[in-house]
């Protein structure tokens, strides 16, 4: 997996518009989608999805999901079973 910094200031507190990371396959060949970290949260926007109409994430959401190997890994397998 390759991932980009498509915008990036160094020392700030993240805004509202958040970093942009470009996330692309292992050759680079294939844009699997963008990642924005804002001060709400993770926007997943997979493919070309705009930021609006992205998948969104708290961080109290993603602090919870992270917690513990367990409940991450019975967050991924959730997610890999329903994408079957």
């Amino acid at each position: 997996m390759k991932v980009w910094i498509k915008s990036f200031d160094v020392e700030m507190q993240v805004k509202q518009s958040g970093i942009e990371l470009e996330v692309r396959s292992n050759d680079g060949s294939i844009q699997l989608g963008d990642c924005y970290a804002t001060m709400t949260g993770l926007v997943w926007c997979k493919g070309r999805t705009t930021k609006k109409h992205g998948i969104k994430l708290k961080w109290d959401d993603l602090a919870l999901l992270c917690a513990s190997d367990d409940t991450l890994k019975a967050a991924l397998k959730a997610a890999k079973d329903a994408a079957k």
